[in-house]
């Protein structure tokens, strides 16, 4: 299999791969990557963390001076919605400047911009630090395949600063808020609805607790860019048919998180708080990533991304969470931007799309912050 001649060419291949999530099966898409690096002289390795559901470890280079640079990104998309699309969201229609389809900028442009790059530089890669490229699947509904990854035994290797792929309009991010959803439960004592004194209403527990909630203080200082953390109680379920006192409530709570707030301390808290008639239980559990940007990397970075996007950067974060909760910690810890070309207010959308332009420009940056750590 011959190298993309563009990351626009690649960007609208790896469009054809359907991967909505769920179910994902992201390993044919992710075999068709490992081809291509293989074939550039990269040492490739698949993990499955569930059938069909394949993350793609590449690396080249390497020595015991310095360790490699991380390239990251996903290969699942979300699914395409309830609304009809103008295009065919698999096929990368191009139009007025603007790749249209699932996936074109969240977040397959950024994986082919790295990807791109890296193969223009393979030949010069072999000597230095290098990189490792970490492709994974999962990442959707939780990260699935990074943290899949981070588990396993020296898998992952080395990486001293992590670039995340993820659309941000290619201004670099120094983190993102952390992720914990959770299930809290209600239970009762079913009863004829004319009869409630012989039940017991769990949709009134769960009323309660909804109530607790929406006061409830996280007691931290807000962070100097992430903010606050934020409480959203999002679904409300509760009975089964109006005549009945339901024995069952259940509330979905998706709550935002900045570093000062451990997730399972948060939790423990939230437990006592809501008290023992509501039952906790998590869905989602994704820390929160913050590198300092004052990081010697960081500004190395800034230095490359002002002039290529024309303007004086300050401090940004994105508003998503990403991979880099899985792999930062798992790396030990290294500096870490989300920088890619999609956009990121098109993430999810129906008709989404990716500026044609930004993808050749990550390519560029890609090219030039890879130069830089290696020494090029």
């Amino acid at each position: 299999m011959t190298a993309p001649k563009s990351a626009l060419e690649l960007t609208r291949t790896l469009m054809c791969f359907n991967t909505i999530n769920p179910p994902g099966e992201e390993r044919l898409c992710a075999q068709h990557l490992g081809t291509i690096l293989e074939n550039a002289g990269f040492s490739i390795s698949y993990h499955e963390f569930a059938d069909r559901r394949a993350s793609l470890v590449a690396r080249i280079g390497g020595n015991m001076d310095k360790p490699p640079l991380c390239f990251t990104g996903h290969i699942d998309t979300v699914p395409l919605g309830a609304m009809p699309w103008s295009t065919d969201p698999f096929a990368g229609e191009i139009g007025d400047g603007k790749l249209y389809g699932r996936g074109s900028s969240d977040m397959k442009s950024g994986v082919a911009a790295f990807a791109t790059a890296v193969l223009q530089l393979a030949p010069r890669l072999q000597s230095g630090p290098g990189v490792v490229l970490v492709i994974t699947a999962g990442e959707e509904t939780g990260c699935e395949g990074a943290y899949y990854l981070a588990g396993l035994h020296d898998v992952l290797g080395q990486a001293g600063a992590i670039v995340v792929a993820e659309p941000t309009a290619n201004y670099p991010c120094v983190g993102h808020k952390g992720a914990l959803w959770l299930k809290a439960q209600t239970r009762g004592v079913t009863a004829h609805g004319s009869m409630p004194e012989r039940g017991v209403n769990a949709v009134y527990k769960a009323a309660r607790a909804i109530c607790e909630l929406e006061s409830y203080d996280f007691n931290v200082d807000r962070h100097e860019v992430l903010g606050l953390p934020t409480l959203n109680v999002g679904i409300v379920r509760g009975g089964l048919n109006i005549n009945s006192v339901p024995d069952e409530a259940e509330i979905s709570i998706d709550i935002r998180t900045i570093p000062e707030l451990e997730h399972e301390a948060l939790r423990a808290r939230l437990q006592g708080y809501l008290g023992d008639e509501v039952k906790i239980s998590p869905i989602v559990d994704v820390e929160s990533v913050w590198t300092d940007p004052a990081d010697n990397w960081v500004q190395e970075v800034f230095a490359t991304m002002g002039p290529l996007l024309n303007e004086s950067l300050e401090p940004r974060t994105a508003t998503f969470f990403t991979d880099a909760a899985a792999l930062k910690p798992a790396y030990g810890g290294p500096p870490t931007v989300i920088l890619g070309p999609g956009e990121p207010e098109m993430a999810h959308k129906t008709d989404e799309y990716c500026i044609v332009d930004r993808i050749e420009q990550a390519v560029e940056a890609n090219v030039n912050i890879t130069k830089q750590w290696c020494k090029l």
